[in-house]
């Protein structure tokens, strides 16, 4: 599993995360995906890598705009992850 986390400029309410929740799902094929407007972040977990591009393409259609990209395994956590150290 892989965890992408998208900086995304422009998000300023629910409604916007939202938007760009939906675009992620209709543009890629993910298992988890929640946008924060606070943070100004979207973090999409799925089996095999995103195509960024296309996201970033999508995603600036929508009026919002990509200006950072993260990539990392997923690691699951659970109610007692804080013990894995």
């Amino acid at each position: 599993m892989v965890e992408t986390i998208l900086k995304v400029n422009g998000m300023m309410c629910g409604m916007c995360e939202s938007h760009i929740n939906d675009v992620v799902r209709k543009n890629a094929e993910v298992n988890k995906v929640s946008s924060s407007h606070t943070k100004g972040e979207t973090v999409i977990v799925s089996e095999k890598p995103v195509d960024v591009e296309k996201l970033k393409q999508a995603i600036a259609d929508t009026g919002y705009t990509v200006t950072g990209v993260e990539t990392k395994p997923y690691e699951k956590k659970g109610f007692f992850s804080f013990l894995k150290k």
